[in-house]
């Protein structure tokens, strides 16, 4: 099974000093996807610059030819899905069709409270998410669309003329749960995990790819609920978060390793981090730009 390699790239630098040249850098080395992070603002990054995710990917579609472009992962937390639907088919019609949407139930940060709400519930969230995505599918699909829900709304929302991608743009979905297991395996071209984050304090790498395989297995009984294959999912690992932290970025080998052991595992691509120096996703540029060019041949 081949294995792709992907980059996020998060938007902290302004696009005249070194944004731009990351976005050129990652298609000369071939990465098959570069992402961004999709939200106002994130963790430890809060109070330095930050800028959002589809002008940076616009940016990125156009001075690149070949890489894909996405989200990790977009949220309802801040997003309506008729806004979001008229920016992605702008998007994609920028790009060339280069576009893939990862989308998530979001999470208690700083997104959860920008626009004034109080943090929604996890349970809450998967309310909402179970909406967003059917309608987001739709919106994306249809010429003109009307929906009234108990969260989102569209009154003859026009998409015209769509997306250069047909039906749509591919939707990569961020999910653990069973009903989020459950739009993964309706609407995704992908599924997107991190591993289980209960493990990234105290668990080894063992107990992390035994997490991993359960949440693939889950996706599999989602998959053959609705009559779905798993195997047309492409299943990415959006690394960095496992309690292997940053040492698969220390060297080739160590890559390669812990790569091939996560290709077992069923996964078919892998998102390694775009070194930020003094912060958790600090690594050597020349022992990143080796594992981009080196590592997938390796791999198969």
């Amino acid at each position: 099974m081949s294995l792709r390699l992907s980059t996020v790239i998060l938007p902290y630098r302004r696009w005249n000093e070194g944004g731009r040249e990351a976005w050129q850098r990652a298609e000369q080395l071939g990465f098959h996807t570069g992402y961004t992070y999709d939200h106002l603002s994130w963790r430890t990054f809060r109070d330095g610059p930050w800028f959002g995710a589809v002008p940076t990917l616009t940016g990125a579609a156009g001075v690149t030819d070949r890489l894909r472009l996405g989200t990790l992962v977009t949220s309802p937390n801040f997003r309506h899905p008729v806004t979001l639907a008229k920016e992605l088919i702008t998007l994609d019609d920028i790009s060339g069709g280069r576009v893939t949407l990862g989308i998530g139930a979001g999470g208690t940060g700083f997104d959860a409270t920008a626009l004034g709400q109080d943090p929604w519930t996890p349970r809450e969230r998967a309310d909402r998410l179970a909406e967003f995505v059917p309608l987001l599918d739709r919106l994306l699909r249809e010429d003109s669309v009307s929906y009234e829900g108990d969260y989102y709304s569209a009154h003859e929302a026009r998409n015209i003329p769509g997306c250069v991608q047909r039906p749509r743009l591919p939707f990569a979905v961020a999910a653990t749960g069973p009903r989020g297991l459950k739009l993964a395996a309706r609407h995704g071209q992908a599924w997107v995990t991190t591993g289980d984050p209960k493990l990234y304090e105290n668990g080894t790498p063992e107990q992390s790819r035994q997490a991993l395989r359960g949440q693939i297995d889950r996706l599999g009984d989602a998959c053959a609920a609705v009559g779905r294959d798993t195997k047309e999912l492409d299943k990415i690992l959006l690394t960095g978060f496992t309690p292997d932290r940053g040492r698969p970025l220390e060297s080739l080998d160590a890559f390669v390793d812990f790569a091939g052991r996560h290709r077992e595992l069923g996964f078919t691509e892998l998102v390694i981090h775009w070194p930020i120096p003094d912060s958790d996703f600090a690594a050597d540029e020349k022992v990143f730009e080796q594992i981009a060019m080196e590592a997938p041949a390796q791999l198969g």
